[in-house]
């Protein structure tokens, strides 16, 4: 009886052992750190303009330069305002009864490309000792002048398009110098003050680009858009121009 009392007593006691390992192999496990969230921060665009540093000023005046000539662009350049439908045949038809004066007059109430060109030409015919050639080289000479000046406004968003860069690209080399220049003071263990300067860097070059890619596309797009409104212009002259010569021969 007792070897018996004995190997039961042995048994459980290399149960109890058996048990004790896990728990003893998980207290020595090292315990996983606890996971934190992190959150990504998000910079307003104020910060942003503020971290472009100084050369920000002048690139914002260009995109709101940049939406004020695209809208009076759109607004003053479509063709039915420099040459509008009604007038070409108004004009035709005074001409052809030889109304002159009327012409005139009609030139000068209703401002347009097409009028403005044309009332130089019927300011020279109304004199009646001007040929056909000094009619047209009139009228030739004030579309030139009618060109250049509502070509202006266009001219500058391809100056925008083009300055624009140039800017970014000296926030670009101003951050970059502030940058050596916080690490020559021992600023490289520590990327926080590095952060500053090369966002200036980073964040002028894109402003700069941001801006001057859509001022270069309206450029060209107002651009070709006013060469076909000069094209039909000058078809439109040149008809006034043959009823002109007509009215002219007839009255010789």
């Amino acid at each position: 009886m007792n070897d018996i009392f004995r190997k039961l007593a042995l048994g459980l006691v290399l149960i109890g052992l058996l048990g004790l390992v896990p728990t003893a192999f998980a207290q020595d496990e090292p315990e996983s750190p606890p996971k934190v969230q992190t959150k990504e921060q998000k910079l307003t665009l104020g910060q942003l303009i503020a971290r472009g540093g100084l050369t920000m000023f002048p690139l914002g005046l260009f995109s709101i330069a940049v939406v004020a000539l695209v809208v009076r662009n759109y607004m003053n350049l479509k063709e039915s305002v420099l040459l509008p439908p009604h007038a070409s045949a108004h004009l035709r038809k005074l001409l052809e009864d030889g109304h002159l004066d009327e012409a005139s007059t009609y030139c000068e109430e209703n401002r347009s490309l097409l009028t403005d060109t044309f009332s130089a030409g019927v300011e020279r015919a109304a004199t009646g000792t001007a040929t056909i050639e000094v009619v047209k080289e009139a009228i030739e000479e004030a579309g030139t002048e009618q060109m250049i000046s509502l070509m202006r406004p266009i001219n500058y968003l391809s100056i925008i398009g083009a300055v624009a860069p140039m800017l970014g690209l000296l926030g670009t080399v101003s951050g970059m110098i502030k940058a050596f220049q916080t690490i020559s003071v021992g600023g490289m263990g520590k990327p926080e003050l590095l952060a500053q300067n090369i966002g200036e860097a980073l964040v002028t070059t894109a402003t700069g680009l941001i801006i001057a890619i859509p001022a270069m596309l309206f450029y060209f797009y107002f651009k070709n858009n006013f060469m076909k409104t000069m094209a039909t212009l000058g078809r439109q002259t040149g008809a006034l121009v043959e009823v002109l010569r007509g009215h002219a021969t007839n009255k010789n």
